[in-house]
């Protein structure tokens, strides 16, 4: 490539995302996908489609107004439809909220074990981070979110990832209010199995922002459903950065299927709730084998084992056609992320860990 040509190319590090073997016989414990199915009402949405084939040869409503007026019922509690922004997956939603809020000089302030794709948002859109380093339970150190210093904003997972820990909201309401020149949003991508949404806030908060997504809870991660709740203001201005870049993110068969499936509670607590279940039973028998791990409210459990190393304990159980996700970083290298899956993949699991512990 012609130099000059090179150095005008934005030089970036990119998310890395988790593997996604081919082979057959695979048990993906990898990218904390639910192990379970959608609900059967997103059959509706397709036989919708199917009946009327013609309407794929229009452009779908920008605005996802089904979806979002379905989102409103759900949640209730005074929300209408302004009060939520749709995107391609939780991630379209947060890379949009960077982009359209993270403008000033000071700096966003985030823990430095958490959803790395922040990290790569802060750079590709030039804005300038703050870092609080977890404490050695690998919890938020609470102070460095309240001091009394000037943010352009600040960025929670909560429950975080890949630790697993969820903070009260009472906390997150403490943050906002200390902060009311600067936008909080707070990841909420697993707060269906065990944390505390602060979607109840946003009416009172007016930098609050919340985002959740249908990719873990509700089965969806191949569709990308994502969606943030704020006030009104901040869900304009989102929209705003978004018909500025792409009016059409989300298309017309996934806003069926996505406001289909929120009419199913009863089927979602019921998977809710046998992850919940198996992580429980999955954590005891961790710890009989020597791992310890911080007490997980997601649909993961992030271990390291007191005598074994975590990329050899990777390493084997990849052997074994069992993936779970490693990370390098120093402070969490001895880590394994491992979803949670059936109690069958689990009872899998856990018998080529004795293996591998016996060895």
């Amino acid at each position: 490539m012609n130099r000059e040509l090179a150095e005008k190319i934005r030089k970036v590090t990119p998310y890395t995302p988790g593997e996604q073997p081919k082979k057959k016989g695979i048990i993906k414990l990898n990218t904390n996908e639910n192990p379970y199915p959608p609900s059967e009402k997103i059959r509706e949405a397709i036989q919708e489609i199917n009946d009327d084939t013609s309407r794929l040869r229009l452009y779908p409503d920008p605005d996802s107004s089904i979806l979002k007026e379905a989102l409103a019922r759900h949640f209730g509690n005074g929300l209408s439809k302004k009060n939520f922004f749709t995107g391609v997956g939780s991630d379209d939603v947060l890379g949009m909220a960077f982009l359209a809020f993270f403008n000033g000089n000071e700096p966003v302030l985030f823990p430095d074990i958490t959803y790395s794709f922040y990290e790569v948002w802060a750079e590709l859109f030039n804005v300038k981070t703050k870092i609080s380093n977890l404490d050695e339970n690998m919890r938020l150190v609470k102070e460095d979110f309240l001091k009394n210093e000037k943010l352009g904003g600040i960025v929670i997972a909560n429950p975080n990832a890949p630790t697993g820990l969820c903070e009260p909201v009472a906390f997150i309401k403490e943050v906002a209010l200390a902060h009311p020149e600067c936008l909080l949003i707070v990841d909420e991508a697993y707060v269906d199995f065990g944390g505390e949404s602060a979607v109840s806030l946003v009416n009172e908060l007016p930098n609050l922002l919340v985002a959740q997504t249908f990719s873990k809870s509700r089965s969806l991660a191949g569709l990308r459903i994502g969606y943030a709740v704020g006030n009104e203001e901040l869900v304009a201005a989102l929209e705003a950065v978004r018909y500025s870049y792409n009016s059409y993110t989300m298309n017309m068969p996934v806003q069926l299927m996505g406001s289909a499936i929120l009419a199913d509670e009863e089927y979602f607590n019921l998977t809710v709730k046998k992850i919940v279940n198996e992580r429980e039973r999955t954590k005891k028998r961790l710890k009989d084998l020597g791992f310890s791990f911080p007490d997980s409210k997601t649909n993961f459990i992030f271990v390291k084992h007191e005598k074994l190393s975590g990329e050899y304990i990777f390493n084997e159980l990849k052997k074994r056609k069992i993936y779970v996700r490693h990370f390098k970083a120093d402070k969490i290298k001895e880590y394994n992320r491992i979803t949670i899956g059936t109690p069958e993949q689990m009872d899998k699991l856990i018998d080529a860990l004795v293996e591998i512990v016996a060895v």
